[in-house]
């Protein structure tokens, strides 16, 4: 079985912004904040040379685990019987259909998918009731961050209408290798509820804040999803003024502007 001494052996690779977690002690805190329970099923995206994949399959029923980089193989396959390995890029493949019994999404992501694939995840993966995330610091802030605020987007906007953060944990860069350039943190939030309406509202958030100067109507209008007059309209509908940014509202009233927009 590969040990951290032996992992550092696997090449990360530049060209995937690969960064092996390869510190233990890190571990512990994964499985607080991700709660696991012997029944529980996971999906692990980027398992990397298999520090966490280990840690999660002796604690937990079944481990799905998702690698882009297929010369790692060695050093997951040899893991455990409750593992269920995929190679490919988790961006494209079906995770609801390689994953239909995972209830944990439980992950070192890589940087460079992160975000795209917690948005995914929220809608796309309705069984996943409770992440446990380990994100660049910078992203880690935006998903729970306040209105008006530099950090705050429409990443914070649907990620906040879907769930409640639960943990929350800064993360030393030498927990990886080769270190990275920025800094992480690990981020558990649970679900709460689906709004109504929720494809439509992620199309309303996502262009609101496509063009963050410019007023919501404007924004609606560039997007080709109201008219600047319906979009000021809507924003008077739920008590904002018709110059307002989209920087400004609050998660909920973005569920109010989609009710208000013909």
């Amino acid at each position: 079985m590969p040990t951290p001494e032996r992992d550092l052996i696997a090449r990360p690779k530049k060209s995937l912004g690969q960064h092996f977690l390869v510190d233990e002690n890190i571990l512990g805190v994964i499985g607080r904040l991700a709660e696991l329970g012997p029944e529980d099923v996971v999906l692990e995206i980027g398992p990397g040379v298999g520090v966490l994949t280990r840690f999660l399959a002796e604690r937990v029923a079944r481990v799905h685990a998702v690698e882009l980089d297929i010369s790692l193989e060695p050093y997951l396959r040899e893991i455990g019987a409750n593992i269920e390995l995929q190679f490919g890029d988790a961006l494209q493949l079906d995770l609801a259909a390689l994953a239909p019994d995972a209830t944990k999404l439980v992950a070192n992501l890589p940087y460079n998918i992160a975000t795209p694939l917690v948005v995914e995840s929220l809608d796309g993966l309705p069984h996943i009731d409770r992440w446990c995330v380990m994100l660049q610091r910078e992203v880690a802030d935006r998903l729970f961050a306040r209105p008006s605020t530099k950090a705050y987007g429409a990443v914070s906007v649907l990620v906040q209408l879907v769930c409640e953060r639960t943990g929350f944990h800064p993360v030393s860069r030498t927990v990886f290798r080769p270190p990275p350039n920025v800094d992480s943190a690990l981020v558990a939030f649970r679900r709460v509820a689906l709004p109504d309406q929720y494809p439509r509202i992620k199309k309303i958030v996502g262009a609101a804040f496509a063009h963050r100067r410019k007023t919501l109507p404007n924004s609606l209008e560039l997007a080709g999803l109201a008219s600047k007059e319906q979009g000021a309209q809507a924003l008077r509908a739920i008590g904002r003024d018709a110059a307002t940014r989209a920087e400004a509202l609050e998660p909920q009233e973005f569920v109010a502007l989609t009710q208000a927009l013909p």
